[in-house]
Formats: C-alpha cells, sequence, structure tokens
C-alpha cells in the first residue's frame, strides 16, 4: 500500500449547475463527508495491488466506454454523434462529490470498470501520487490543438500528463429586481440585501466553504486563511447576523428558486444561474451579478483512471469533446466554459444567449481564486453547520 498522503481539496463550489433538469454537476465538495477525510487516499500503487489495465495505443476502439462524472454533465448531442461516428456505446454513472468519486476509485484498486472520471484540479495531484490516474498518450488526443493555453498547464497538473479541461466556473448571486429595487454590485451588497429586503427570502450554496466564502470576501480577507481572529469573525457574522436571515441552503437554485421565484436573493454558480434565467417565464426580473472583489474558480477535467478496461474508447472520447463544434455544443448544453481556443465567438456566432454568465474579462477572471482544505476545515464545517442551525435548516 502507498503511504497516506493528505488530501488537498478545492473548497469552492461544488457544483456545475443543476443544468435544465434537478441533478447536476456541482455537489462538488460534500464538506459534511468532508470533515475529517483528509486522509482519504490511501490507496494501493500499481506497483502495490492496484491494477494498471491495458494502455492505450492508437489500436482498434472498444465497443464500450463507461464514464463516471458529474451529474447530467455532457450534451447528449455529442455522446449520440460519438456512437454513431466511432461505434463505442457510451454509458455514465454520476457522483455527487470529488470524495465519492475518489472513494469509489480506492476502494475499486484497478477495478472500477470505469473509463473516464472527471475530478476537480485541486484532487489530481494526490490521486495521481495514489496510483488512481494513469497517463494519457497524447498522441491520440490531436484536438488538443483546439484548446486555449490559458487553461492548460494548471498547477495541480503542469503538463497535463493526466487530466485536460472539461470545464470552469464561479461563483456570484442572483437577485429579484422586482423586490430589491437598488443595484447590488458586491458580496457586501449580498449581504446588506439578506438582512434587508430579501430577508427570508436569501439562499446561499449548500456548501460549507461558499457560506464561509461570502464572508471573506466580502472583507477582503482571503479565503483560506488559517488566521484565528478572521475565523473567529466569519463565525460570529455567519452563524448570529446572517443565518436568521437565510432561508434556504440550495446548491441549485437554477433547478425552481429561480424559475418559480420562490426566493428573492440567491448565491450561485454562473451555470446554473444562466439555466434558471433562461427558464424563468419572466427572465427580465432576475440579475447576475459575478461576485466582488473576489470570487471563486473551479476546473474540472477529463481524466482516465488507472485500470480502465476501455483506454481507446476513453482517448478517442475526449478527444472527440475537443472538436470545435462539440465544445459549443457543450457549452450550449451545460452553461460552462469548456476552456475551448475561439469558443466565446463561436457561442456569439452561433447567437448562445446570456453568454456574459458563461464567458468572463480577464478583469473578472483576476478576481476568481482557488480554494484549498487546511487546518481550518473543521472550523469552516462547524461554521456551516452553526449557521444551518440558526437558520433553522
Amino acid at each position: 500500500m502507498a503511504e497516506q498522503s493528505p488530501l488537498r481539496i478545492l473548497a469552492s463550489a461544488e457544483a456545475t449547475p443543476i443544468i435544465r433538469r434537478e441533478l447536476s454537476r456541482r455537489r462538488f465538495l460534500s464538506f459534511a463527508a468532508a470533515a475529517g477525510s483528509v486522509g482519504l487516499l490511501a490507496a494501493c500503487t500499481p506497483g502495490g495491488g492496484t491494477s494498471a489495465g491495458p494502455q492505450a495505443t492508437g489500436g482498434a476502439l472498444e465497443k464500450n466506454l463507461s464514464i463516471y462524472s458529474w451529474g447530467d454533465y455532457d450534451s447528449p448531442d455529442v455522446v449520440e454523434a460519438f456512437t454513431a461516428e466511432l461505434g463505442p456505446k457510451v454509458r455514465f454513472d454520476s457522483y455527487g462529490s470529488n470524495e465519492e468519486l475518489i472513494s469509489k476509485l480506492v476502494a475499486a484498486k484497478g477495478t472500477s470498470g470505469y473509463d473516464i472520471v472527471v475530478p476537480t484540479g485541486a484532487f489530481i495531484p494526490q490521486m495521481v501520487e495514489n496510483g488512481l490516474l494513469q497517463e494519457l498518450n497524447k498522441d491520440l488526443l490531436p484536438n488538443l490543438e483546439f484548446m486555449d493555453p490559458e487553461f492548460l498547464g494548471r498547477g495541480w497538473d503542469p503538463d497535463n500528463a493526466y487530466s485536460i479541461c472539461k470545464a470552469w466556473g464561479t461563483t456570484g448571486f442572483v437577485y429579484d429586481k422586482t423586490v430589491i429595487k437598488r443595484e447590488l454590485k458586491t458580496w457586501s451588497d449580498f449581504l446588506d440585501a439578506a438582512q434587508n429586503e430579501a430577508s427570508g427570502k436569501t439562499s446561499v450554496l449548500d456548501d460549507p466553504a461558499e457560506v464561509t466564502g461570502i464572508y471573506y470576501w466580502a472583507n477582503g480577507i482571503d479565503w483560506n486563511t488559517t488566521d484565528a481572529a478572521d475565523i473567529d469573525a466569519c463565525e460570529d457574522f455567519i452563524v448570529n447576523t446572517l443565518a436568521p436571515n437565510i432561508a434556504a441552503f440550495d446548491s441549485y437554485p437554477g433547478g425552481q428558486a429561480i424559475p418559480q421565484a420562490t426566493q428573492v436573493l440567491m448565491q450561485s454558480w454562473n451555470g446554473d444561474a444562466r439555466i434558471g434565467i433562461l427558464e424563468s417565464p419572466d427572465p427580465d426580473r432576475w440579475q447576475w451579478v459575478l461576485g466582488s472583489p473576489a470570487t471563486e474558480l473551479w476546473m474540472d477535467n477529463w481524466a482516465i483512471p488507472v485500470g480502465a478496461a476501455n483506454p481507446e474508447a476513453a482517448h478517442a472520447f475526449i478527444d472527440y469533446t475537443m472538436v470545435p463544434e462539440n465544445q459549443l455544443l457543450q457549452v450550449d448544453y451545460i452553461g460552462y466554459h469548456t476552456g475551448a481556443a475561439g469558443i466565446e465567438d463561436a457561442a456569439q456566432a452561433e447567437g448562445l444567449e446570456m453568454l456574459d454568465l458563461v464567458f468572463f474579462t480577464p478583469e473578472q477572471l483576476a478576481t476568481m481564486h482557488d480554494g484549498e482544505v487546511n487546518e481550518a476545515q473543521q472550523r469552516t464545517v462547524d461554521i456551516w453547520n452553526k449557521a444551518k442551525a440558526a437558520a433553522g435548516a
């Protein structure tokens, strides 16, 4: 068995959106389970009991492909076209958190039966170290040329040896302009409105780091802080001041709360907000705001687990999704940037709606920051639990 490695978690949004139905990508960090999961990765390396499985060499594609991913996270048109053109039949299973994915791979020791998985970036180094992911054969991924270098070579996998960007997003909020008459621009505005016009009609994401993040972002504090004074102040505000005004902890307001107007102020991931507004019978009543002056950035990635039985088909599918027209179908379906070069221009030319919730300016990108799990993790979970109790959730 490999020596147990600490698990660093991108403690941010959980989620990719709810894309036109209830179950969707971002239950990104199941933090209640994550408390105490810092030692989750204790897998056997390929040399210590994990079955490495066949490697892709560019041979004939296998007949089947099994993908383990976030729920409803790929365009059916892309999947169906892949099978029609190249042959392999695709089966999807979904998980609700990176922890769930990792637990499955650890327990299976290379026999999970999955050929592609979609972990979030900060999990990848430890997954590699613990023998859960196999190196990609980039000779079989020529469509990498269509990816924007800006979204390749990230810190968790500088050479993209094990992963390639699938989609990425961020966090902000949506408010009902028929109730909140003033313009909201910042997290401070969000907190003020939650205590006033939106009191009792406010929802926050059901994620500890997102809830505490609102306070840190609003006050110019690094949301990865381990400073006891900062954390104490955060707890006091979130539990005693904000929580009594919160009506719901809802990671997918785009599914019901926005279309049905059950809340008037909702923290949300960008793609989920877009879907909710587009599906609202009165989209003009809603305003999306990117969290300011700072917020998060999360990125999900294609990867192939050690022991994948169909590595040729896995490489072929990943490569197929990077074809420009398929990238566009993915953006349209999931509402998130896929990291493809020129995808914004293509989306505009295609007339896709509300692209300001999908694509962001360099200035906006500069305000987005990765999260992490550190020694403050348990306190973050505690604050979240206390806030839910104080809100009656």
